[in-house]
């Protein structure tokens, strides 16, 4: 026997309704084992400018080490910082 779901409530704004998942299980709500897998091909994941100063001997270091590989030198770097987060 299925369990009876609760009515998801009407929210006034999208702040309202990121409280209120906060705060709910949305088992409680919705039947998960009915949910259908999506592909979103388009999305992106959002990426932030920064501004990093380096010694002009370490960046020329990984702008070989880029090209040796066939990267750009920026994509390496966040290959590499992603890496050493992982290894934590």
């Amino acid at each position: 026997m299925k369990k009876p779901r609760k009515k998801i409530p009407k929210f006034a704004n999208e702040q309202e309704e990121r409280r209120f998942w906060e705060q709910n299980d949305s088992a409680d709500y919705l039947d998960w084992s009915e949910a259908e897998s999506v592909v979103m091909p388009n999305l992106k994941p959002t990426t932030k400018t920064i501004s990093l100063r380096l010694p002009q001997h370490l960046l020329d270091s990984i702008k070989a080490a880029a090209n040796a590989r066939d990267v750009p030198y920026q994509s390496l770097i966040k290959v590499w910082l992603q890496e050493k987060l992982h290894d934590q």
